[in-house]
């Protein structure tokens, strides 16, 4: 049976699930992950998992859950909003560290203009974060 590009994508985070997690190198994940997009069909998607536990290519993948630890409130954040936060956080980083390069190197304390940058953003996705729906089932 013929997969496709969601199909490629689910089988692409549980690679990344199993890089982080050490059961395959970058090195060999980036291997999978070639013949991932060069794959058309499920067998061919299998076979690049079929050395790791818990793969269902039809199955919406599920976080593994622990027993007896405690939730981690990051693990109910929809997998958007950690991106945005992750996006919001490199893009402050990047700022701030400009303007600690700036302020050094012209020998004056300079407006932290980066506040401009992280503070709307940052009210956006906290009141998306407290308000927001949550993930959305499909």
């Amino acid at each position: 049976m013929r997969a496709s590009d969601v199909d490629r994508d689910k089988v692409a985070a549980v690679l990344r699930e199993h890089t982080a997690e050490g059961r395959i190198t970058v090195d060999e994940f980036n291997e999978r992950l070639e013949q991932l997009y060069k794959s058309k069909t499920y067998g061919e998607l299998a076979r690049l998992t079929q050395d790791l536990p818990d793969v269902d290519l039809r199955a919406p993948q599920q976080p593994a859950r622990l027993t007896g630890a405690a939730p981690v409130p990051s693990a109910k954040m929809h997998q958007g909003m950690r991106a945005a936060w992750g996006a919001w956080a490199a893009a402050s980083g990047i700022n701030w560290v400009i303007w600690l390069i700036i302020s050094l190197t012209s020998g004056d304390f300079i407006y932290p203009w980066p506040l401009w940058v992280m503070g709307p953003w940052g009210v956006i996705l906290m009141m998306s974060t407290i308000f927001g729906n949550g993930p959305r089932r499909t």
